[in-house]
């Protein structure tokens, strides 16, 4: 009942909390008639200089607002307002001020790089060409009276660390933090010391950070105890040194990164997806140099280098020449780890940033089987090649040979040269913006436009490099920092990177692994993997297989290493067929009804429950299990001793068959056998009826004069062995399909079970092995489980009205003293969708 009454709120929530507040700029309106140029061009004011709001802005209005006025922003600019011109789109600047013959608006107007504007209609004629011209030669003036426009931005390569202010507030005296005070003085007009979170909310912070868990009650009520000045520098020291937590939460970022995706393949006749699942986990887990890391990727020399990434993801058939592995290894190369945005010149010259067709493929070509490549424009062969060509001509390096080992070899270098400071910058910025909400840098992927600190991104990334590219000591640098530790800002609107004010760290939602995973912490119940791949064992060249499938399938683990499934997709775990910097957060209509009514969550905190409280009945193992699957399907045997067994439960499942309808899954010559040797046909024994739901409503079909049992997928039947003194059930399983209609048109997928107790048909493969974490204490009392769901979750006690409720929901009124499995769930539920739980702040 609770659930029912909380799911309206919970919408309601879930349909606004993230909702972006869009504030256009309305366009200015030209005058009718349009400009007329002779009267512009006379309009120059008595300073001599040509006036912007007077002569250039009505040019723009009447030719370029259309495509960029202050809502539509094609290509990323608008023309609505002075600031946004100089701001320019995502090709960068595109009027430097005092160099016409450098700006990109002239370029634009001109044609002399396509495509011409204004696009689609006559260019523009020489006299308002000359005035736009004279005006940025000028300085690109506000007024005839203002002083030139400042420069725009120019991302440097090489790294510079910058002089550090002095400190302004005595508790920001770190590095970062003396950084961050100055800006915040000067830029959001900060005169006092921000006060740090309280010790609950940091502590939810870094565990859910470093880790990807909460906090064991237990050890939050620790450290909120601790009166040490210095105990939140220990704690973040604490939770980087637990090597594996500290992997298996930072894999989702870097699977994400480097679409590293187990299980998930694309069949191709070149190169299949291949995981790089075991290096990254390692590579992570030991702290791999991020240089190391890098090179390793770029150049996978050895038999243990994670070849997948170079691979890609590939299709097969024809492909456009922009998606050859190559090609991928160029743009996400690129992407990755410089905040190179590639996709468009890997096709044309970009028409929304400075790259060139050229700068693609001579990225290309330090990956490609050919040590030159032919260009390709739009896939139209063009009569132009380019061997090996760094993006950065600052950094260049010529391989020691054609070869692709040297080839590779060399472009790994020059990712990792010390001249090149995009690297360092680009991987500073996204641990910023995942460990803030918000980038020094607004776009990771986009490297080149301006920092709200250059001095600030500098400083980091210099500092990581001196520190040997060591990610757990940026980690901490940044974790440890005072504006880490601010107070959490809501973000009301997207801000472009012009108006973009740091005041602190973003309020951020849970990833649908940490959401995931904090179920499995409060209740010991996890998702599951298949597990590490074991030998398959050997099929008998002759005669009838008799043994069984492996009777558990996969092991307990982290949501990371389970496939994604319709709630995890909801919640933003992304198709990793392309590199993902950033997941989206807007809410939408499937995180409604998944966490609202979704199977997966529903039957998940339902065992939780159940665990929590104790009620989890035990496992339930099949005595034996066999697929019958494939093209060329062959039968199963088995020979059980069943002399202990007084019921026998014959199960079949469809596990993915074209056609399941047309699947016709058949016992054989099941036979039971009793102390005395006399045998007894299964057929001739009728089935215990179910109850309805829990059966298959036709009847098992005797056919063959007994020997064969057909059956349908699913199906269960139930055999009472009461008073038959059998000692051995044997028979074999197999479909009785012709195997002419087999083939790819039903490609069957049937699994048999025999089980001697009750089945649990949801988990007839229950999985295995330990769990990730220490699974939660039995609980047995209200108030005491309340509590602890409480602090774990949200890091606080209950206020009183909310225990008040939860103790009431928790309890079983038809068992006096004891928690309710029903209420438990529901309870659950509430508080997962608490807005302080999905939230971090």
């Amino acid at each position: 009942m609770t659930r029912v009454c909380l799911a309206g709120a919970s919408v309601l929530w879930l349909a606004t909390a993230w909702l972006r507040a869009q504030s256009p700029v309305p366009p200015t309106v030209p005058p009718p008639g349009g400009v007329d140029p002779a009267a512009t061009a006379r309009a120059v004011p008595s300073a001599g200089r040509i006036d912007y709001a007077a002569q250039i802005q009505p040019i723009l209005d009447e030719f370029c607002a259309d495509c960029h006025d202050g809502e539509t922003r094609k290509g990323g600019l608008s023309v609505a307002t002075y600031a946004d011109l100089l701001e320019g789109g995502r090709s960068g600047a595109i009027v430097r001020p005092g160099a016409s013959a450098r700006s990109l608006l002239m370029d634009r107007l001109t044609g002399a790089v396509d495509p011409v504007m204004p696009k689609g209609e006559d260019p523009l004629d020489a006299g308002r060409l000359a005035l736009i011209r004279a005006w940025i030669d000028e300085g690109a003036r506000a007024t005839p009276t203002a002083p030139p426009a400042p420069q725009p931005w120019d991302a440097p390569i090489t790294l510079t660390r910058p002089e550090l202010p002095a400190p302004i507030w005595p508790s920001w005296s770190a590095p970062v933090d003396r950084l961050v005070a100055s800006y915040l003085t000067r830029t959001a007009k900060q005169t006092d010391a921000p006060p740090p979170v309280a010790d609950a909310v940091f502590a939810r912070r870094v565990y859910l950070d470093i880790w990807g868990l909460l906090p064991d009650p237990d050890a939050l009520q620790t450290f909120l105890a601790d009166p040490a000045p210095d105990k939140r520098q220990r704690l973040v020291t604490r939770l980087l040194a637990d090597d594996d937590r500290y992997a298996e939460h930072w894999m989702s970022f870097w699977n994400d990164l480097l679409r590293n995706e187990d299980g998930v393949s694309y069949f191709s006749e070149r190169d299949g997806r291949k995981s790089i699942t075991p290096w990254l986990l390692e590579a992570l887990r030991r702290n791999r140099p991020y240089d190391a890391f890098v090179a390793a990727l770029l150049n996978p020399a050895r038999d243990t280098d994670p070849k997948g990434f170079l691979i890609g993801v590939n299709w097969r058939g024809e492909t456009s020449a922009a998606v050859t592995p190559w090609m991928q290894a160029s743009q996400n190369t690129a992407q990755v780890f410089l905040g190179v945005n590639m996709k468009c010149n890997a096709c044309h010259d970009s028409f929304v940033s400075r790259w060139k067709l050229k700068d693609a493929f001579g990225l290309a070509a330090y990956f490609s089987p050919e040590p030159k490549l032919r260009l390709y424009r739009c896939d139209v062969a063009r009569d132009e090649y380019t061997g090996p060509q760094f993006v950065f001509p600052e950094v260049q390096a010529t391989p020691r040979s054609e070869t692709l080992d040297d080839r590779r070899a060399t472009a790994a270098r020059l990712f990792t040269d010390a001249r090149n400071g995009r690297m360092p910058r680009t991987l500073v910025n996204r641990i910023w913006e995942r460990l803030l909400g918000h980038g020094i840098v607004a776009s990771s992927d986009e490297m080149d436009t301006r920092p709200w600190s250059p001095d600030l991104l500098d400083w980091l990334a210099s500092d990581f490099a001196a520190h040997d590219y060591d990610v757990k000591h940026l980690i901490a640098t940044i974790a440890t920092s005072q504006p880490y530790q601010m107070a959490a800002v809501p973000r009301t609107a997207e801000p472009s990177a012009r108006d973009y004010v740091f005041t602190g760290p973003e309020v951020r939602r849970l990833t649908a692994e940490q959401f995931a995973d904090a179920i499995g912490t409060l209740t010991g119940e996890w998702s599951t993997w298949p597990g590490p791949s074991v030998p398959r064992r050997a099929v008998p060249a002759q005669g009838l297989r008799r043994d069984s499938d492996p009777r558990s399938v996969g092991v307990y683990a982290r949501e990371w290493r389970a496939a994604s499934s319709p709630l995890t997709r909801a919640l933003g775990r992304p198709i990793r067929d392309q590199v993902i910097s950033v997941r989206p957060d807007d809410a939408t209509t499937p995180q409604a009804l998944e966490l609202v009514n979704g199977e997966r969550l529903t039957q998940w905190l339902a065992r939780g429950a159940q665990r929590l409280i104790g009620d989890l009945p035990a496992e339930t193992y099949s005595r034996f299990t066999a697929s019958i699957a494939g093209r060329a399907p062959k039968p199963r045997g088995f020979d059980l001793d069943v002399s202990t067994t007084s019921t026998l439960w014959l199960v079949v499942q469809d596990t993915g068959s074209n056609e399941p309808d047309r699947v016709q899954p058949v016992w054989t010559d099941a036979v039971l056998i009793d102390a005395d040797g006399a045998e007894t046909r299964l057929a001739t024994l009728t089935p215990v009826a179910e109850q309805p739901g829990t059966t298959n409503a036709t009847a098992p079909a005797v056919i063959d004069e007994g020997r064969v049992l057909q059956v349908k997928a699913p199906s269960l039947l139930r055999y009472d062995l009461t008073g038959r003194r059998v000692v051995r059930f044997t028979g074999s399983v197999d479909i009785a399909n012709a195997r002419t209609e087999v083939g790819s048109t039903l490609n069957p997928s049937v699994r048999f079970f025999v089980f001697d107790r009750t089945p649990d048909l949801e988990r007839l493969l229950p999985p295995g092995g330990a769990l990730p974490l220490p699974a939660p204490p039995v609980a047995t009392d209200a108030r005491a489980l309340v509590d602890r769901v409480f602090w774990q979750a949200l890091g606080r006690a209950p206020a009183t009205d909310e225990r008040a409720l939860a103790e009431a929901v928790v309890v079983d009124p038809a068992r006096p003293g004891r928690l309710s499995p029903a209420g438990v769930a529901d309870f659950l539920w509430a508080v997962l969708m608490k807005p302080e739980f999905q939230l971090l702040y």
